[in-house]
């Protein structure tokens, strides 16, 4: 059998997802279908792919050296078969949630200024590695640890903590708090996209309760609705305002690191300029 581009699709999909479910719900199409294409994939290529003895999906050896291959190979199809790319190749900048923040709009303007051959896309995918991963942006705006093969990072800076609270609750009518204040009221923790996860925490401090949710947007209605409370960076203050939710400063909570994420093979020519301009309006601050 010859080998289409949505079963590439279908096996980034499922590398970046760990979960044929999640998997089916990001392409659109049912569970048994993206077993069918990946099972096809893998026939085709005589190597397994991912390993589906464990508890959470793996990728084998061979599915860990063929996903940055297959992210160029998706890349380079929807290269070819956009004619605006037979002009001025785009620079398409993933982000899971806060972009640059406050230097969103700058970074946006000066690149159209300097760069008027080069746009710039700034696209939200709700993703762990925001569309990198899967072939569907050049680089991403990521924060926190990036541990995902083929990926190289570039810090970009760092931005402080915030908790974002129920705006009628009591913690909100605090100015700072501080992660045991959070640690008492249930957390909500965006497992898909999300930077917090329980080991903010000091090991024996951690949240009783939490809530798992699958993006920022389903982040923000919990704690609105006083289902519990959230920790950040800075910027989703900036950019995710909600009426029912207010921000403090988390104050003993370390800071984010911002980083610019691209695929160690074959990056866009211009990665350089947009991590450039990215840390000077970063570093003026």
């Amino acid at each position: 059998m010859s080998i289409e581009v949505r079963h590439l699709r279908c096996f980034l999909a499922v590398a970046e997802e760990r979960s044929l479910t999640r998997a089916a719900a990001a392409l659109h199409i049912t569970q048994p279908a993206v077993s069918r294409t990946l099972a096809a994939l893998e026939r085709r290529l005589g190597v397994r792919l991912v390993d589906r003895s464990t508890h959470h999906l793996e990728l084998t050896a061979e599915g860990r050296a063929f996903r940055e291959k297959a992210a160029a190979a998706v890349t380079a199809f929807d290269d070819a078969l956009d004619p605006a790319r037979l002009h001025h190749r785009p620079l398409r900048l993933g982000h899971a949630w806060s972009a640059l923040g406050a230097f969103t709009t700058p970074l946006l303007r000066r690149w159209q200024r300097e760069h008027p051959d080069t746009p710039l896309e700034l696209l939200r995918i709700d993703d762990r590695t925001a569309g990198l991963a899967r072939g569907a942006v050049d680089a991403a705006v990521l924060r926190g640890t990036v541990d995902t093969p083929g990926l190289v990072t570039a810090l970009l800076f760092t931005e402080p903590r915030v908790a974002a609270v129920t705006s009628d609750g009591p913690l909100a009518r605090l100015a700072s708090l501080t992660l045991a204040d959070l640690a008492s009221v249930p957390v909500v923790l965006n497992t898909v996209s999300g930077l917090t996860t329980p080991d903010l925490w000091p090991e024996g401090a951690r949240p009783v309760t939490t809530l798992t949710v699958g993006n920022t947007d389903d982040w923000l209605t919990a704690i609105a609705a006083g289902r519990g409370a959230g920790a950040s960076a800075a910027s989703t203050a900036e950019m995710h305002p909600h009426p029912g939710v207010t921000y403090r400063p988390l104050t003993d909570a370390p800071p984010v690191p911002v980083l610019l994420a691209w695929r160690a093979a074959a990056p866009h020519p211009a990665l350089g300029a947009l991590a450039e301009l990215a840390r000077e309006l970063g570093t003026r601050a």
